[in-house]
């Protein structure tokens, strides 16, 4: 059946988004790595762009795990003993016992009684959230949580939602008052690091809150967390915004594609909270999970972040975005202070942005501009991010690229 009337329809959206300046156009594919050498780290190269090599100053690979040689040995290892694919969901005949392990050491890794994996993080947040909210309850949101909360919150239907400025934790508290005159459970979330700014939740204040409230409804207060670019990446050994601000939501969700290296997300929480997930959880029970390799993976990037390598590696890490925003200050250039990998120089111009961005890949460095309306209008930015296999060469480069835009 033809779809010329569709077809047009959405080709004028596209044109609309392009007109103002919120499509992300054609995607660059990486065609082969580089490995580290001679002072620099991996450098990239480019489908359609010949020999040039890039710097990555926009990954979520924050501590190179996904280049490095155990966690890659463990997935094949993991392919060649069990084949490329899960072939199947979980309840039929689609867990093997690297899932299993998997989980098992990420609840150790949290201090949790269990932990249970889905196939992306925001895949967790949209079969969690939901599952935890009731016609009777109140969800309560950071203004600038993720797309996935948002989205996981449309799909909950809560009886009450309220949305606090970022960071407030004043007007979170009203609305936690506020909400106890109609619900019976009241649902906190919050990104441990926001993934625009690099900043982060005030988890023990929020935590402090919750407590105080939570005899005012039937069904407690709960504290979710998604601290995807947190875990591996925040805190001394790198257990993320619970670890930096000595505090433990009540249920914690992470991913495995960022810091970890590999794929996929999860969830850790009571041993209750886990077992009602595995039952109703629709994308888990109805999904495939991560591939065996993928979890094998998983499980030694893990294992590396929490021993004395990992330790290193979140030093390194720690230094490098530190010399960054040093480098930034220096160039008077606007940042977010904070001590996360994530460092945005704040631009504040959508075509200023833009000019930026090719500027610095002209020059062979790879970053990534924000423009409305994935950050508000005036805080658009160039979103940084630093990682371990980053050389004190690799962020003075970048650095000079920037002092060089005019």
């Amino acid at each position: 059946m033809p779809q010329d009337r569709l077809d047009g329809i959405l080709t004028a959206e596209l044109a609309r988004l392009a007109a103002e300046g919120r499509a992300k156009g054609r995607e660059s594919a990486i065609a082969g790595v580089e490995p580290a050498g001679g002072g620099s780290g991996p450098r990239f190269r480019l489908d359609g762009e010949g020999d040039a090599r890039f710097l990555r100053m926009n990954a979520n690979n924050y501590l190179g795990l996904s280049l490095h040689a155990r966690v890659v040995a463990a997935e094949h290892a993991a392919v060649a003993g069990y084949g490329t694919g899960p072939g199947a969901v979980r309840f039929i005949s689609g867990t093997w016992t690297a899932h299993l392990e998997l989980e098992r050491r990420l609840a150790g890794f949290h201090g949790r009684p269990a932990a249970m994996i889905f196939s992306s993080a925001y895949a967790a947040m949209m079969g969690t959230l939901p599952a935890l909210i009731t016609p009777e309850t109140a969800v309560i949101s950071d203004a600038l949580n993720h797309n996935c909360i948002i989205n996981a919150i449309r799909l909950a239907r809560p009886r009450e939602r309220h949305v606090y400025p970022h960071l407030d934790t004043g007007t979170l508290e009203a609305l936690l008052a506020q909400a106890a005159a109609g619900c019976r459970r009241a649902v906190v979330v919050t990104d441990g690091v926001f993934s625009m700014r690099g900043d982060h939740a005030p988890l023990a204040e929020i935590m402090a809150i919750a407590a105080r409230h939570d005899r005012a409804f039937a069904e407690n207060v709960v504290v979710v967390v998604d601290d995807s670019h947190g875990v591996g990446a925040f805190g001394a050994t790198g257990r993320g915004t619970e670890e930096v601000a000595g505090a433990r939501a009540d249920v914690l969700i992470g991913t495995l594609g960022k810091a970890l290296g590999v794929n996929g997300g999860y969830v850790a929480a009571s041993a209750a909270a886990i077992d009602y997930l595995r039952e109703t959880s629709p994308f888990y029970v109805y999904s495939n999970p991560i591939s065996p390799g993928e979890a094998a993976a998983a499980a030694e990037a893990l294992a590396i972040v929490d021993s004395p390598r990992g330790r290193e590696l979140l030093q390194h890490l720690g230094a490098m975005a530190a010399r960054f925003r040093a480098g930034l200050a220096r160039l008077g250039l606007e940042t977010v202070a904070g001590g996360h990998p994530i460092v945005p120089v704040m631009v504040r111009d959508s075509a200023r942005t833009a000019a930026l961005v090719r500027h610095l890949r002209q020059a062979g460095v790879l970053a990534t501009g924000l423009n409305f309306p994935v950050v508000p209008r005036g805080d658009e930015e160039i979103r940084f991010q630093i990682c371990a296999d980053h050389t004190a060469a690799d962020i003075d480069q970048t650095l000079g690229v920037l002092a060089s835009f005019r």
